[in-house]
């Protein structure tokens, strides 16, 4: 408990003046003029007193609790509420969320700029089972179309369903194929980042969909033989301990093991995301993470692959994709540069973005210019206007 001294009472004003004050353009305007106004609200209070019967003693201690009282609570009385942190194009857009039915559960949906008059922008996230909130960033594209996020089933806001038989490649094409239907029947741009590429391709070249205008394949995953082979690549570069510790615990099956985690997360600061410290919006991902389905389909780590998608593999069948597709991956990427430039070389008239000093998260690291490049694809690719 407080005892009143000086220092209590600055403490409670300042927290008070925080509370309203604290993302308000005009804080100075209102901290100059603040204190004035509660001198002078105080000092017509005081004057009234004085016609009331009471003692010297108690008019004072009065008077003290009103100028007290003031000068706490006039900054917050006189301003308005905070404003919102969010980029003044998305304040103005209106945001949408709901639940749509797919085989197994119904999966959560967000929309941003659902009024937006653009063509649509379909997102898809990776994992398999890392929900949407890493991708946050895409909101901004939002000011000028739909931007529809959604969770897969089995992580973040969707359905958590105790059926393995769920977890497969196929039933996530179908689920995919339902959310556009719901959403983004006509036409639209889907942009996959990492394992969302294979659900990206494999939804393309299996259901030949009309009306899909573009593809962006951030830090793509087109076959896990190459994604495993570039990983063992990656583990070389780490300490000589660190790859000691993977390699017994692999052994042993021991992937719980401290020092295997340990040495898994700084193998992910490096490749994965390079920021440190993370950003909440990827920290989200990994607390809302489908694990089991992660673990189901592709293993223990992002270079172990244990799971159903061990053999996964369309590299060979890109050529069948016929709209316009955007290649992406920063410079320390799990998908590296020369594995998605091979993509690339699969897809005629097809495009490479490689971002400098950015890893699989080069849409974090490198936000600006990723928008810019992934903006200018879409329209380009709406006017007809693409290389090649």
């Amino acid at each position: 408990m407080y005892t009143l001294n000086s220092n209590n009472v600055h403490f409670k004003r300042d927290a008070i003046h925080r509370r309203f004050c604290h993302a308000l353009p005009g804080k100075q305007t209102i901290q100059r003029f603040w204190f004035p106004t509660a001198v002078l609200l105080s000092k017509r209070i005081i004057y009234q007193l004085m016609d009331i019967r009471l003692s010297v003693r108690m008019k004072f201690f009065i008077a003290a609790l009103i100028v007290l009282f003031t000068c706490m609570v006039i900054p917050g009385c006189i301003i308005q509420p905070p404003l919102s942190k969010e980029p003044p194009s998305i304040q103005s857009s209106p945001v949408r969320e709901g639940t749509i039915n797919v085989p197994g559960g119904k999966v959560w949906y967000r929309i941003v700029g659902a009024d937006r008059p653009d063509i649509p922008l379909l997102v898809l996230h990776g994992g398999p089972g890392a929900c949407h909130d890493y991708l946050e960033p895409l909101e901004a594209l939002g000011d000028e179309r739909p931007v529809i996020f959604y969770d897969q089933l089995g992580c973040g806001k969707s359905d958590h369903p105790d059926n393995n038989s769920l977890w497969t490649t196929k039933r996530f094409v179908e689920e995919l194929e339902q959310v556009r239907t719901a959403l983004a029947p006509g036409k639209v741009h889907i942009l996959g980042s990492s394992w969302g590429t294979m659900l990206t391709s494999e939804y393309m070249i299996t259901k030949n969909p009309a009306g899909v205008v573009s593809l962006i394949m951030s830090g793509p995953c087109l076959s896990a033989k190459r994604w495993e082979a570039d990983q063992r690549q990656y583990l070389d570069e780490l300490p000589d301990e660190e790859n000691a510790v993977i390699l017994a615990c692999e052994q042993t099956g021991n992937f719980s093991s401290p020092e295997y985690q340990d040495a898994m997360m700084h193998y992910y600061h490096r490749y994965v995301c390079r920021l440190d410290p993370w950003p909440d919006c990827l920290i989200r991902t990994f607390e809302n993470m489908g694990v089991v389905v992660y673990n189901q389909m592709w293993g223990p780590s992002e270079f172990t692959i244990t799971g159903t998608l061990k053999n996964f593999d369309r590299s060979s069948d890109l050529q069948e994709i016929g709209v316009p597709v955007l290649f992406t991956c920063g410079r320390y990427d799990e998908a590296t540069p020369e594995t998605t430039a091979y993509y690339q070389s699969m897809i005629p008239g097809s495009e490479l973005i490689i971002f400098e000093d950015a890893s699989h998260m080069h849409h974090i690291e490198k936000t600006d210019k990723y928008l810019t490049a992934v903006r200018d694809f879409m329209k380009r690719s709406e006017d007809g206007h693409m290389n090649g």
